[in-house]
Protein backbone atom coordinates (compact mmCIF):
# COMPACT_ATOMS: atom_id res chain seq x y z
CA UNK A 1 0.00 0.00 0.00
CA UNK A 2 1.33 3.42 -0.99
CA UNK A 3 0.23 6.64 0.77
CA UNK A 4 1.07 10.27 0.10
CA UNK A 5 1.84 12.50 3.09
CA UNK A 6 4.17 15.31 4.06
CA UNK A 7 4.79 17.13 0.79
CA UNK A 8 3.11 14.44 -1.35
CA UNK A 9 6.06 12.05 -1.04
CA UNK A 10 5.05 8.41 -1.51
CA UNK A 11 5.49 6.29 1.59
CA UNK A 12 4.56 2.78 2.58
CA UNK A 13 1.66 1.94 4.89
CA UNK A 14 4.14 1.12 7.68
CA UNK A 15 5.72 4.57 7.42
CA UNK A 16 2.27 6.13 7.34
CA UNK A 17 1.31 4.33 10.55
CA UNK A 18 4.51 5.54 12.21
CA UNK A 19 3.75 9.13 11.22
CA UNK A 20 0.18 8.72 12.48
CA UNK A 21 1.46 7.31 15.76
CA UNK A 22 3.88 10.21 16.13
CA UNK A 23 1.12 12.77 15.49
CA UNK A 24 -1.09 11.05 18.06
CA UNK A 25 1.67 11.17 20.67
CA UNK A 26 2.29 14.85 19.96
CA UNK A 27 -1.42 15.60 20.30
CA UNK A 28 -1.56 13.69 23.58
CA UNK A 29 1.32 15.76 24.92
CA UNK A 30 -0.48 18.95 23.87
CA UNK A 31 -3.59 17.74 25.72
CA UNK A 32 -1.65 17.15 28.92
CA UNK A 33 0.27 20.44 28.73
CA UNK A 34 -2.94 22.45 28.20
CA UNK A 35 -4.70 20.62 31.05
CA UNK A 36 -1.75 21.14 33.41
CA UNK A 37 -1.92 24.87 32.68
CA UNK A 38 -5.64 24.83 33.40
CA UNK A 39 -5.12 22.77 36.55
CA UNK A 40 -2.83 25.42 38.02
CA UNK A 41 -5.45 28.17 37.72
CA UNK A 42 -8.21 25.87 38.99
CA UNK A 43 -6.10 25.17 42.09
CA UNK A 44 -5.61 28.91 42.61
CA UNK A 45 -9.38 29.41 42.37
CA UNK A 46 -10.27 26.40 44.58
CA UNK A 47 -12.41 24.92 41.81
CA UNK A 48 -12.59 21.38 43.17
CA UNK A 49 -14.78 19.78 40.50
CA UNK A 50 -12.53 20.92 37.61
CA UNK A 51 -9.45 19.92 39.63
CA UNK A 52 -10.78 16.36 39.97
CA UNK A 53 -11.80 16.19 36.30
CA UNK A 54 -8.40 17.51 35.17
CA UNK A 55 -6.56 14.97 37.31
CA UNK A 56 -8.55 12.06 35.86
CA UNK A 57 -7.98 13.44 32.35
CA UNK A 58 -4.21 13.59 32.84
CA UNK A 59 -4.11 9.96 34.03
CA UNK A 60 -6.26 8.71 31.13
CA UNK A 61 -4.19 10.61 28.54
CA UNK A 62 -1.00 9.03 29.95
CA UNK A 63 -2.62 5.58 29.64
CA UNK A 64 -3.67 6.41 26.08
CA UNK A 65 -0.13 7.41 25.17
CA UNK A 66 1.17 4.19 26.75
CA UNK A 67 -1.33 2.20 24.68
CA UNK A 68 -0.15 3.95 21.52
CA UNK A 69 3.52 3.24 22.21
CA UNK A 70 2.91 -0.39 23.22
CA UNK A 71 0.22 -1.10 20.60
CA UNK A 72 -2.49 -1.79 23.19
CA UNK A 73 -5.84 -1.11 21.47
CA UNK A 74 -7.82 -1.53 24.72
CA UNK A 75 -5.96 1.33 26.35
CA UNK A 76 -6.52 3.54 23.31
CA UNK A 77 -10.22 2.59 23.17
CA UNK A 78 -10.68 3.52 26.82
CA UNK A 79 -8.87 6.78 26.13
CA UNK A 80 -11.23 7.51 23.21
CA UNK A 81 -14.29 6.82 25.37
CA UNK A 82 -12.97 9.18 28.03
CA UNK A 83 -12.49 11.92 25.44
CA UNK A 84 -16.24 11.79 24.74
CA UNK A 85 -16.91 12.31 28.46
CA UNK A 86 -14.28 15.07 28.50
CA UNK A 87 -16.04 16.90 25.68
CA UNK A 88 -19.34 16.57 27.56
CA UNK A 89 -17.77 18.00 30.72
CA UNK A 90 -16.33 20.98 28.90
CA UNK A 91 -19.65 21.67 27.16
CA UNK A 92 -21.23 21.77 30.63
CA UNK A 93 -18.55 24.21 31.86
CA UNK A 94 -19.25 26.48 28.87
CA UNK A 95 -22.99 26.36 29.58
CA UNK A 96 -22.31 27.09 33.26
CA UNK A 97 -20.26 30.22 32.64
CA UNK A 98 -22.60 31.46 29.92
CA UNK A 99 -25.54 30.77 32.28
CA UNK A 100 -27.45 28.59 29.85
CA UNK A 101 -30.83 27.44 31.09
CA UNK A 102 -31.19 27.60 34.88
CA UNK A 103 -27.43 27.67 35.54
CA UNK A 104 -25.97 30.71 37.27
CA UNK A 105 -22.27 31.33 37.76
CA UNK A 106 -23.04 33.82 40.53
CA UNK A 107 -25.22 31.67 42.82
CA UNK A 108 -24.47 28.05 41.90
CA UNK A 109 -21.46 26.55 43.67
CA UNK A 110 -21.31 23.37 41.58
CA UNK A 111 -17.64 23.74 40.67
CA UNK A 112 -16.60 23.98 44.34
CA UNK A 113 -18.89 21.12 45.49
CA UNK A 114 -20.69 23.75 47.62
CA UNK A 115 -17.69 23.77 49.96
CA UNK A 116 -16.78 27.42 49.47
CA UNK A 117 -17.90 30.56 47.66
CA UNK A 118 -14.73 30.88 45.59
CA UNK A 119 -15.01 31.77 41.94
CA UNK A 120 -12.65 31.43 39.02
CA UNK A 121 -9.14 32.76 39.63
CA UNK A 122 -9.56 34.88 36.51
CA UNK A 123 -12.38 36.82 38.15
CA UNK A 124 -9.91 38.91 40.14
CA UNK A 125 -6.78 38.41 38.09
CA UNK A 126 -8.02 38.82 34.54
CA UNK A 127 -6.31 41.24 32.14
CA UNK A 128 -6.87 44.84 33.26
CA UNK A 129 -9.06 43.92 36.25
CA UNK A 130 -9.14 46.28 39.24
CA UNK A 131 -10.21 44.77 42.56
CA UNK A 132 -11.78 46.99 45.23
CA UNK A 133 -12.63 45.76 48.72
CA UNK A 134 -16.07 46.69 49.97
CA UNK A 135 -16.40 47.59 53.65
CA UNK A 136 -18.34 46.90 55.65
CA UNK A 137 -19.13 43.48 54.18
CA UNK A 138 -22.78 42.39 53.94
CA UNK A 139 -24.18 40.33 56.79
CA UNK A 140 -24.55 37.26 54.58
CA UNK A 141 -20.87 37.25 53.57
CA UNK A 142 -18.79 34.57 55.39
CA UNK A 143 -16.22 35.87 57.86
CA UNK A 144 -13.31 34.13 56.09
CA UNK A 145 -14.23 35.70 52.73
CA UNK A 146 -13.72 39.29 51.62
CA UNK A 147 -16.40 41.16 49.72
CA UNK A 148 -15.05 42.85 46.59
CA UNK A 149 -16.03 44.51 43.37
CA UNK A 150 -14.15 43.94 40.11
CA UNK A 151 -14.04 46.50 37.31
CA UNK A 152 -12.04 47.54 34.26
CA UNK A 153 -11.45 44.02 32.87
CA UNK A 154 -10.50 43.86 29.22
CA UNK A 155 -12.02 40.39 29.06
CA UNK A 156 -14.54 39.03 31.55
CA UNK A 157 -13.47 35.93 33.43
CA UNK A 158 -16.30 33.77 32.11
CA UNK A 159 -15.08 34.23 28.54
CA UNK A 160 -11.56 33.16 29.55
CA UNK A 161 -13.01 30.00 31.06
CA UNK A 162 -15.10 29.43 27.94
CA UNK A 163 -11.98 29.83 25.80
CA UNK A 164 -10.16 27.22 27.92
CA UNK A 165 -13.02 24.75 27.57
CA UNK A 166 -13.35 25.40 23.84
CA UNK A 167 -9.65 24.61 23.37
CA UNK A 168 -10.10 21.36 25.30
CA UNK A 169 -13.06 20.39 23.12
CA UNK A 170 -11.06 21.03 19.94
CA UNK A 171 -8.05 19.00 21.16
CA UNK A 172 -10.29 16.20 22.45
CA UNK A 173 -12.13 15.86 19.13
CA UNK A 174 -8.83 15.72 17.25
CA UNK A 175 -7.50 13.17 19.75
CA UNK A 176 -10.64 11.06 19.37
CA UNK A 177 -10.24 10.92 15.58
CA UNK A 178 -6.56 9.98 15.86
CA UNK A 179 -7.30 7.37 18.55
CA UNK A 180 -9.98 5.69 16.43
CA UNK A 181 -7.68 5.55 13.43
CA UNK A 182 -4.76 4.18 15.46
CA UNK A 183 -7.00 1.43 16.87
CA UNK A 184 -8.15 0.65 13.32
CA UNK A 185 -4.55 0.34 12.08
CA UNK A 186 -3.49 -1.87 15.00
CA UNK A 187 -6.56 -4.11 14.61
CA UNK A 188 -6.04 -4.51 10.89
CA UNK A 189 -2.38 -5.37 11.45
CA UNK A 190 -3.30 -8.03 14.01
CA UNK A 191 -6.00 -9.48 11.73
CA UNK A 192 -3.55 -9.60 8.83
CA UNK A 193 -1.01 -11.40 11.01
CA UNK A 194 -3.60 -13.96 12.09
CA UNK A 195 -4.76 -14.42 8.48
CA UNK A 196 -1.33 -15.47 7.25
CA UNK A 197 -1.12 -18.03 10.03
CA UNK A 198 0.92 -16.16 12.60
CA UNK A 199 3.86 -18.24 13.69
CA UNK A 200 2.50 -21.31 11.87
CA UNK A 201 3.50 -19.81 8.51
CA UNK A 202 7.11 -19.94 9.64
CA UNK A 203 6.89 -23.54 10.77
CA UNK A 204 6.85 -22.62 14.45
CA UNK A 205 5.68 -25.35 16.78
CA UNK A 206 5.25 -25.11 20.47
CA UNK A 207 7.03 -27.41 22.86
CA UNK A 208 5.74 -30.96 22.64
CA UNK A 209 4.69 -32.81 25.72
CA UNK A 210 7.03 -35.72 26.20
CA UNK A 211 5.85 -39.06 27.52
CA UNK A 212 7.39 -40.51 30.64
CA UNK A 213 9.70 -43.40 29.71
CA UNK A 214 10.78 -46.03 32.17
CA UNK A 215 14.53 -46.44 32.05
CA UNK A 216 15.89 -49.97 32.19
CA UNK A 217 19.47 -50.86 33.19
CA UNK A 218 21.73 -52.03 30.33
CA UNK A 219 24.48 -54.55 30.80
CA UNK A 220 27.54 -54.49 28.60
CA UNK A 221 29.64 -57.64 28.09
CA UNK A 222 33.39 -57.26 28.39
Amino acid sequence: MICFIEGFQPVTSEAYEEVLKKRHLELGMDLNVSVLERQIFDFLGYQWAPILANFIHIIVVILGLFGTIQYRPRYITGYAVWLILWVTWNVFVICFYLEAGDLSKETDLILTFNISMHRSWWMENGPGCTVTSVTPAPDWAPEDHRYITVSGCFLEYQYIEVAHSSLQIFLALAGFIYACYVVKCITEEEDSFDFIGGFDSYGYQGPQKTSHLQLQPMYMSK
